[in-house]
């Protein structure tokens, strides 16, 4: 009998889970340990923080369904790891504080034969001064309680609106390292348009601001698309949304502080300027957990274990951007020193970012953190998942599932506004993520054709189709692992 535990349920963590107990013999362990009590499907978070999609939609129970589907489940945070055990426990074991009411505070050791850590990023929004959600008129949409709340801030602001009150509203990243422009994206063309549907846009002043060189970058270095018939560069595809939509832009931007309706920036130029606003949704940065691990004499090892994320099968050596490769990224997500530990979605720590970096001429880095949320998180999860699978069944370890984000698509329906016949949606795909300049050195390192972006409401029926299907995949209903990660 095996033991496989798994810290973080959500994407990574829930779909290595649900694989990892539909193909096992119930003999087989698989424990979940999560501060959370419910699973969220983020993508609609920005629906929640437009008002138009209420979070008990996005999110059930985990404690219920994991009992049904024969998965144990521990509310705790992770705390430590111990690959080797200790002087006390020979097993390898991570240290576990339980979060839940009945027994707050409480450590248990916790022994595994193999570990997923799938924890995510924390949200760093100490990082940046004063960028707490829910204050200095500032917000997230991270969590479905941050989306609550930066609807409750919108709609005071759109009511103040429809009194005759002028705005400013600010939307984009707010760290000079964040990632996941892609969700601030989303969440200012579903602000304008509610803005437009509550007839308070011309009152507005809506600004994009973001650490990109240019838009559309994403922190994937931008794209070459095919766009119908023609091709077009991602900076001029969302260039040509913003100017539809009369929405304005800040690049190369790093902000630095935040005060009641002011935010700080630096930019590319060294130049130290402000933005002043009445609503601002502004992504944090991530960062690893700050997990510590020790070896069975509880000598400090961390940094065989972490790099901020935790380190995995990557090239980490340091390499001048001309020099970096698809070849430096994962494949197995296994970490190289315990081989019985991985990491998959954005818990690994990646090689380096895929952007070019940039600093300002003081030197700070303005460069956007390689992406690896959505469908790179449930794929990855999966290649972990089926190894471990292949080795508990076949009696030693087995790596042939692998997955490189060199060698992967990915797929992104941003939404451009919530509505069954006014909505809009932005289908993006590439391939692969990491570009690969070697082989395909004149189209920007990707594949035109599995390359492309599409705007309309088509995208719009299939954004919201897919929040359905993934709730449904989540819940693991019938025949669920059709569903694609």
């Amino acid at each position: 009998m095996s033991k496989t535990v798994i810290l973080g349920a959500g994407i990574s963590g829930h779909v290595a889970a649900a694989h990892l107990r539909r193909k096992l013999p119930k003999e087989h362990e698989v424990l979940v340990v999560s501060p959370n009590s419910n699973y969220q499907w983020i993508p609609s978070n920005i629906w929640v923080g437009i008002g138009r999609m209420k979070s008990d939609k996005i999110l059930f129970p985990l404690a219920p369904l994991y009992k049904k589907k024969g998965i144990n489940y521990k509310q705790a945070k992770a705390v430590s790891f111990h690959p080797e055990g200790d002087k006390t426990e020979k097993t390898p074991f991570v240290l576990v504080e339980y979060v839940s009411s009945n027994n707050k505070g409480q450590q248990e050791k916790i022994t595994y034969d193999y570990l997923i850590n799938a924890t995510g990023p924390k949200l760093n929004f100490e990082a940046t001064e004063g960028l707490t959600p829910g204050k200095n008129k500032a917000y997230s949409v991270c969590t479905y309680t941050h989306a609550n709340h930066a609807w409750e801030g919108l709609n005071a602001l759109i009511q103040e609106m429809k009194k005759g009150k002028k705005a400013k509203i600010l939307i984009g990243t707010g760290h000079a390292k964040s990632t996941c422009q892609g969700a601030a994206f989303e969440y200012i063309l579903n602000v304008e348009q509610e803005l437009r549907r509550h007839n308070v846009r011309d009152m507005a002043e809506v600004t994009w601001i973001s650490n990109e060189y240019q838009l559309g970058d994403f922190g994937m270095d931008g794209m070459l698309l095919s766009y119908g018939s023609l091709t077009m560069k991602s900076h001029e595809m969302i260039e040509m949304i913003f100017e539809d939509r009369d929405i304005k832009w800040i690049l190369g931007a790093g902000v630095n502080k935040i005060e009641d309706g002011i935010a700080y920036y630096e930019n590319l130029d060294g130049e130290h300027k402000l933005e002043t606003y009445d609503f601002a949704m502004l992504i944090p940065s991530f960062s690893g957990h700050g997990f510590k691990a020790y070896d069975k004499n509880e000598n400090d090892i961390t940094e065989k274990l972490f790099k901020g994320f935790m380190v995995v099968d990557a090239d980490y050596t340091p390499k001048p951007y001309e020099e970096w490769s698809v070849k430096d990224w994962p494949e197995t997500y296994q970490n190289p020193t315990y081989k019985n530990i991985f990491a998959p979605g954005i818990a690994f720590a990646p090689p380096h970012s895929i952007s070019k970096p940039r600093k300002s001429k003081n030197g700070t880095d303005i460069t956007p953190a390689p992406p690896r949320t959505g469908m790179p998180s449930g794929i990855t999860a999966k290649i972990v998942a089926d190894n471990i699978i292949d080795s508990i069944k076949s009696g030693k370890q087995s790596l042939t599932h692998k997955g490189s984000m060199g060698n992967m698509g990915a797929a992104c329906i941003a939404s451009a506004g919530f509505g069954m016949t006014t909505g809009s949606g932005v289908s993006i795909t590439t391939f692969p993520i990491v570009p690969d300049y070697e082989k395909y050195p004149k189209t920007q390192g990707r594949k035109l054709g599995k390359t492309f972006g599409e705007i309309g409401l088509a995208g719009h029926w299939l954004k919201l189709a897919l929040h359905y299907a993934f709730i449904y995949k989540a819940k693991m209903k019938p025949f669920w692992w059709l569903i694609p990660e």
